[in-house]
């Protein structure tokens, strides 16, 4: 009797050595990607499936979050930041893997205001914002850390209008929740870029910001240098395809 359960597991071990490697491979690479890529990416990450790879799982964040994430040895595979900073700051660290890395996303910056109670603001230096507000808050992203809040606080501060709506800011830890403060009506107007805006119908445009009052927004693309998936760098060339940035031209962005 010892023998034939010696047997029977020795079998299971066996199987199961067999099993194993072949539901890590029905497993698609891990990729940290920032907020404002939650349809685009996901859609990527469909287009890519279709083809009978294995579907990648996405984890979305603020690019700040998902860079600390990395930092702090998140075993991911692939990070899309929202900015060329945060994808600078895990380069220096050594996280990404050589040669990887490619900026292929713009965006644009702009205003928002509840669908329900839309409004235009013509944005220049000087705009009034701060008595568009009234005693009400700003919807945006943190200001310090996150890519989204960090341009909109350059637009701001270079347009002159940052002194008087610093105090009056509803920060939000990604853009997405910026963007929810705005649809739900929590607050009146909020900085978001387009392509958010565009994903939301709770929300109207209520002015484009000029696109030298801020950086450039680019989004970067890398594998990370711990990443041991087989189809990891498949994505990532799927990613920078013609065919790949033809999807997020879908959902508004601009492509390099």
């Amino acid at each position: 009797m010892r023998r034939l359960f010696a047997l029977l597991a020795s079998l299971f071990m066996a199987v199961a050595a067999l099993v194993e490697p072949a539901a890590a491979q029905q497993t698609g690479p891990l990729v940290l990607a920032a907020a404002s890529l939650q349809e685009s990416m996901t859609a990527a990450a469909d287009a890519w499936a279709a083809k009978g790879h294995a579907r990648p799982k996405i984890s979305f964040a603020g690019s700040s979050a998902l860079a600390r994430q990395i930092e702090a040895g998140a075993p991911a595979d692939m990070f899309v930041s929202a900015d060329e900073p945060w994808m600078d700051e895990v380069q220096s660290k050594g996280l990404l893997r050589p040669k990887t890395r490619v900026s292929f996303l713009t965006n644009s910056l702009v205003l928002v205001a509840p669908a329900g109670k839309p409004r235009r603001l013509k944005i220049a230096p000087g705009f009034p914002l701060a008595a568009a507000l009234g005693s009400s808050r700003l919807a945006v992203a943190d200001t310090n850390a996150v890519p989204a809040g960090v341009y909109a606080k350059q637009a701001l501060t270079r347009l002159k209008v940052w002194p008087s709506v610093q105090g009056k800011l509803a920060p939000a830890e990604n853009v997405r929740a910026a963007l929810a403060l705005v649809s739900r009506g929590a607050a009146p107007l909020g900085i978001v870029y387009a392509t958010d805006a565009r994903a939301e119908r709770g929300v109207r445009v209520a002015g484009i910001f000029p696109a030298n009052s801020h950086d450039p927004i680019s989004y970067p693309v890398a594998l990370l240098a711990s990443s041991r998936h087989k189809d990891a760098e498949g994505f990532r060339r799927y990613l920078i395809s013609a065919e790949g940035k033809a999807v997020f031209r879908r959902f508004g962005f601009g492509t390099r």
